[in-house]
């Protein structure tokens, strides 16, 4: 080849190349318009009525600077995967704007990690954005302290979370939505980095999710934890995931269009939605159980007296399977989910049927971020400070057995939460310390029960009192709830305390 060959061909080559690039910076432009329009767009219609002109004006116009910001803080930044770093800020911000969240949210979202990982400070963030924003920032943004050992720094790190998230809870709303992405996009990471991501998330996140009530958010945060920890199993489970599918695909259609039909004729609107249910370990051992076990078919009405006349008319076209039927509407299940649930015979099909409202259905979905519901946030409060207290700075043991609740009631009928497992002791330190520590015994449905005994759900429970303090060390073996069992500690330490200065006292 000549010369001249050779340097046409290199021409042409950096011509492609070039090309090439420009051609990957349009369309990479392009997605970046197109979420920042959808952001924009979710934004406006769900929170522009309830905004004066000049404020929604004021958030649109941060929303700009913002994604300015982020894109000129993260111009250089790429992430393991090759991917520009920006959007991993605007997939965060997309989560959170079509949950719901606002404008210091979305724009919190777009900056979680400039004042971590680019020379942009938290006082800069403040005087563009205003405190709020800044607030949020300085909650996702982590310990950073050469002093400190990598272990410890994630500790502080979990420290600072809870501490704002107690103040206010979209902290942890937007720490979801950023793991979530993050596991979402985890395959470039080394193998051994993606175990101690989906271990932690496995331990922390999911059932942080779980207390705020995002339970769709927790269920795919377990999954993706779990693909990552058990690939082989993961990989099975969808490839039957995936044949029953496809084997039920025109039987399931039949029965919708059966179902569409019966409501049509007794003039019932509704909709309805496919859920297949996520990779977990339970759900890998009932694998082999088919379209029962992998499929549910959520219902979605207007009105909690629609539901009841929906469930009354599938059970006259399905019939009903004995024992199935669970009424979560007037008496929701574990942190707040509402739906009636039942199992129906169609044909060859054994199928599990969820009936909602359509405003229920927005909780089920998002939970504390739904609109138009009031979360209970001094008892998540309660909580995050129990858990500060424990033996470590989070307990995600007890955090693990609180994610699972029962709902037991006292003598005057008032319902109480508790996490699944608790024991007498249990329920008298959550109704009054005071009590807990003078509690000798209890009356459980009338029956005399020890402090020991475990409660289950549905039952009525009252406690005994002693005029002086009970506490004794084998109670941190009876009790889950780490409300409970720091109080016992600390009743414990005060009382060797005591004992130690009286003893000094008469040596004296």
């Amino acid at each position: 080849m000549s010369l001249l060959v050779q340097a046409a061909t290199g021409e042409r080559g950096n011509r492609e190349q070039k090309c090439g690039a420009q051609m990957s910076r349009k369309s990479d432009d392009a997605q970046i318009q197109r979420l920042v329009n959808e952001i924009a767009e979710l934004l406006v219609t769900h929170h522009g009525g309830s905004l004066s002109e000049e404020e929604l004006d004021r958030g649109i116009e941060h929303l700009r600077l913002a994604v300015q910001l982020a894109r000129e803080s993260h111009a250089q930044q790429v992430r393991k995967s090759g991917e520009m770093y920006i959007f991993h800020p605007l997939r965060v911000a997309h989560l959170a704007a079509r949950n719901w969240m606002g404008f210091a949210s979305i724009i919190a979202a777009l900056l979680h990690d400039v004042v971590e990982d680019t020379p942009v400070t938290l006082a800069e963030v403040s005087e563009t954005f205003g405190f709020e924003v800044a607030l949020l920032v300085n909650g996702l943004t982590k310990v950073d302290d050469d002093n400190l050992s990598r272990a410890t720094m994630k500790e502080e790190t979990y420290r600072k979370q809870t501490l704002i998230a107690i103040e206010d809870i979209r902290v942890l709303c937007l720490k979801m939505w950023d793991r979530l992405d993050n596991l979402r996009t985890i395959s470039a990471l080394k193998p051994e980095k993606q175990a101690l991501i989906a271990e932690e998330t496995r331990a922390i996140y999911v059932p942080l999710a779980r207390h705020l009530g995002m339970g769709k958010v927790a269920e795919e945060l377990e999954a993706l934890s779990l693909k990552v920890l058990y690939p082989r199993r993961a990989a099975r489970y969808q490839a039957i995931l995936d044949e029953a599918r496809r084997q039920s695909e025109s039987g399931l259609k039949s029965i919708r269009a059966d179902i569409l039909a019966e409501f049509s004729r007794n003039h019932l609107g509704v909709a309805l939605h496919d859920s297949w249910r996520s990779f977990s370990l339970e759900g890998a051992t009932k694998m082999t159980r088919g379209v029962a076990s992998l499929y549910s078919l959520d219902v979605l009405v207007d009105s909690t007296m629609d539901a009841y006349v929906a469930l009354g008319l599938l059970h006259r076209l399905y019939q009903p399977i004995t024992g199935k039927l669970r009424d979560h509407l007037n008496s929701p299940s574990q942190h707040g989910y509402q739906a009636i649930k039942t199992t129906v015979q169609c044909g060859e099909y054994r199928l599990r049927i969820q009936i909602t409202t359509h405003k229920l259905g927005r909780f089920n979905q998002s939970g504390v971020l739904a609109p138009g519901f009031e979360f209970s946030k001094e008892n998540f409060a309660d909580l995050m400070r129990s858990l500060q207290e424990g033996e470590s700075v989070f307990d995600t043991e007890r955090l693990r057995l609180a994610s699972a609740s029962i709902r037991v009631y006292t003598p005057l009928g008032q319902p109480w939460v508790l996490p699944e497992g608790s024991s007498v002791l249990d329920f008298a330190f959550s109704i009054h310390e005071d009590l807990g520590i003078h509690a000798f015994r209890a009356r459980v449905n009338g029956q005399t029960r020890l402090l020991k005994q475990r409660l289950m759900d549905g039952d009525q429970v009252k406690i005994e009192a002693a005029e002086e303090p009970m506490v004794l060390p084998r109670w941190l073996d009876w009790a889950v709830t780490p409300r409970a069992r720091n109080s016992i500690r600390r009743h414990l330490r005060n009382e060797v305390k005591s004992k130690r200065k009286d003893l000094k006292e008469k040596k004296e």
